[in-house]
């Protein structure tokens, strides 16, 4: 278009040279917008990828703690289990222990009893 507005009238020429100038700068304008707006899109999908890596990162880190929360719970409730046994059994022992002293100290007197009478 350049040179074809170049090789008319001088006075036709200037006209037409003015108005290809404009749509030139418009056309440069335009370009800046778009590249901008490009931009700007191409920067909002990579923050939306990083966001989406973060929640999914999340997400997998969430899991990965509430399965060694719930494995760390069973953990305490079989060890609150074996505790409460170990305790019913110290019990059932010291029960059985308080018995045999109580029967050991019947044979005792039972023994210092005869022993007094055989004398």
């Amino acid at each position: 278009m350049d040179l074809e507005a170049r090789s008319l009238q001088p006075n036709v020429k200037a006209v037409l040279l003015a108005k290809l100038r404009e749509y030139k700068s418009d056309l440069n304008n335009l370009k800046s917008e778009h590249n901008r707006l490009a931009s700007a899109n191409s920067n909002q999908a990579a923050r939306d990828d990083l966001l989406e890596s973060g929640m999914a990162d999340a997400m997998s880190v969430s899991a990965n703690q509430r399965g060694r929360l719930m494995m760390s719970t069973e953990r305490l409730n079989e060890s609150s289990d074996r505790i409460k046994e170990s305790r019913r059994t110290m019990l059932e022992t010291e029960e059985l222990g308080v018995s045999i002293l109580q029967e050991l100290h019947q044979q005792r007197q039972s023994l210092l009893h005869a022993n007094d009478t055989n004398k």
